[in-house]
């Protein structure tokens, strides 16, 4: 399988050109050109495995190449937030966020001779009582190393302010004491500024900065811009500020890197499609900016023409381990087996079952499952996915065909008809607009029939900081086993 994502985007529009080149669920985005090599990586929140790691050579086309974590660390248990991907003296660090066990949100650093990896994780530097996320490193003009984070203030409903502190070069320990840069002071910052991502040009230093409300459907998320000829401040924010707002065809732009290419400057940052939104959630887009003859930042704008371009994705399940686009809850390990063209899935005896799911890349899409009856003795099915207390479900039982709906973490049937497979079954989920499901079942995999008439309505179904996933679901007794020769997503 493929494992190179080749998008198009370019936007006809009298707004700035924002180009889509991390389709699908990629949230605060970061990158650093190592070599000749950019890498990227985002939020993977409770997914697993841990942030993933992207590779280019031109900032568009981007190949997955692992992730930084197959588990979590010993010290956190979910919320994977906001890596933050640098380089320096030959080793790569990557800074992130993590919800501390019995505690709250802190910061940590992992560590690599490679970008690619093995990660070591050094444990958390900080861990403020309303929680700690966004780090972002930058050395001051003498090359003294400083770390820039948000205070998580607003989860309490008070101001965010953005602090620096002093590091050790070992990254295992802060020195001396912090210091605030900014907070949310202005109308438009609402509730908190996050997001910090620096780069110096001339005198100054530049922060980039996200404001107001980050996720939903109710998202007011916008991007702006302070300066500081000391890294230490006093700083300045822009008049002109938001410098990066929605159009038609992107909401709430905002957290991302500034990164360099041929002299040329431009911001990977996230924002959600206009037509899929939550469902498909914050994906990656970058676009060029550049500095004005009065020492401020402003995004190029750029004519093109609107087009998404996407592959469909098959897996055979060969190889011995699950392709690399797979994911599963990070409360759940994964139990299963990829042989002889099959993944065996174990299940769970829980609502949810044991799931494994992919991106979804657009709002229309099918999802198909190649089940084999004849090797399975749990409930298989194909699945759309929020999270452990939010499925939606075409189950083969062994009699029959089941469409449930679990819902925060309640499980209720929505339409079942009696059915003995044969040797295959094909199922199958058609997707609306992101949020409107019919399942279907086939014998032969070119006639599909529906087991729901009506399309159901899954608005509920995403948490207030993910996208959904579509894949493979195994409920039953343990030991039990779900049996899978393909799966299919084809999207519109």
């Amino acid at each position: 399988m493929k494992q190179l994502f080749f998008f198009c985007l370019f936007c006809w529009q009298l707004s700035h050109a924002q180009q889509l080149v991390l389709p699908g669920d990629h949230p605060d985005p970061s990158v650093v050109k190592i070599g000749d090599t950019y890498w990227a990586s985002a939020t993977s929140s409770n997914w697993m495995p841990i942030f993933p790691l992207l590779k280019s050579k031109n900032l568009t086309d981007w190949q997955m190449v692992g992730h930084v974590f197959d588990r979590p660390p010993e010290w956190a248990d979910y919320y994977f937030w906001a890596p933050e991907v640098t380089y320096d003296k030959g080793k790569v660090y990557i800074y992130y966020s993590g919800h501390k066990k019995g505690g709250n949100l802190c910061l940590s650093v992992a560590s690599a001779d490679r970008p690619e990896g093995p990660y070591k994780d050094h444990g958390p530097l900080i861990c403020q009582a309303v929680g700690s996320i966004d780090a972002f490193p930058m050395r001051d003009k003498a090359g003294k190393l400083y770390l820039i984070w948000k205070e998580d203030a607003n989860s309490v409903n008070q101001p965010t302010p953005i602090w620096i502190q002093e590091m050790n070069e070992e990254r295992t320990a802060m020195l001396g004491e912090k210091r605030e840069l900014f907070r949310n002071t202005l109308p438009w910052e609402a509730n908190l500024v996050e997001g910090v991502s620096m780069i110096q040009n001339g005198d100054y230093y530049y922060a980039f900065y996200a404001a107001a409300g980050c996720c939903g459907p109710g998202c007011t998320y916008a991007t702006g811009v302070a300066r500081a000829k000391d890294l230490l401040g006093p700083w300045e924010k822009y008049s002109g500020n938001p410098i990066l707002t929605h159009n038609e065809q992107w909401r709430c732009p905002g957290h991302g890197t500034p990164v360099e290419k041929n002299g040329r400057h431009y911001f990977l940052y996230h924002g959600y499609s206009a037509q899929s939104t939550v469902f498909t959630g914050r994906e990656g887009l970058l676009q060029e900016f550049r500095f004005t003859p009065d020492g401020w930042v402003e995004f190029i704008k750029a004519p093109g023409a609107v087009q998404r371009d996407i592959a469909p994705r098959t897996d055979r399940f060969r190889g011995g381990s699950l392709p690399k686009t797979w994911e599963w809850n990070v409360f759940q390990q994964p139990r299963y087996a990829v042989a002889n063209g099959e993944l065996h899935l174990q299940a769970l005896p829980t609502a949810s079952g044991l799931f494994a799911g992919q991106k979804t890349l657009s709002g229309d899409y099918t999802a198909t499952a190649l089940v084999r009856p004849g090797k399975t003795n749990a409930a298989a099915g194909v699945t759309v996915i929020g999270d452990e207390q939010n499925t939606l479900n075409l189950f083969y039982t062994g009699d029959s065909l089941v469409v449930s709906a679990l819902r925060s973490g309640r499980d209720s049937v929505i339409a079942s008809m009696p059915y003995k497979a044969g040797r295959k079954l094909h199922l199958r989920v058609a997707a609306q607009g992101g949020n409107r499901f019919q399942f279907l079942y086939s014998t032969n995999g070119r006639s599909y029939s529906p087991v729901n008439t009506t399309p159901i309505d899954g608005s509920y179904l995403p948490p207030w900081d993910r996208a959904l996933r579509v894949g493979v679901v195994s409920r039953g007794r343990e030991g039990s086993v779900a049996v899978f020769d393909r799966f299919v997503m084809d999207s519109q």
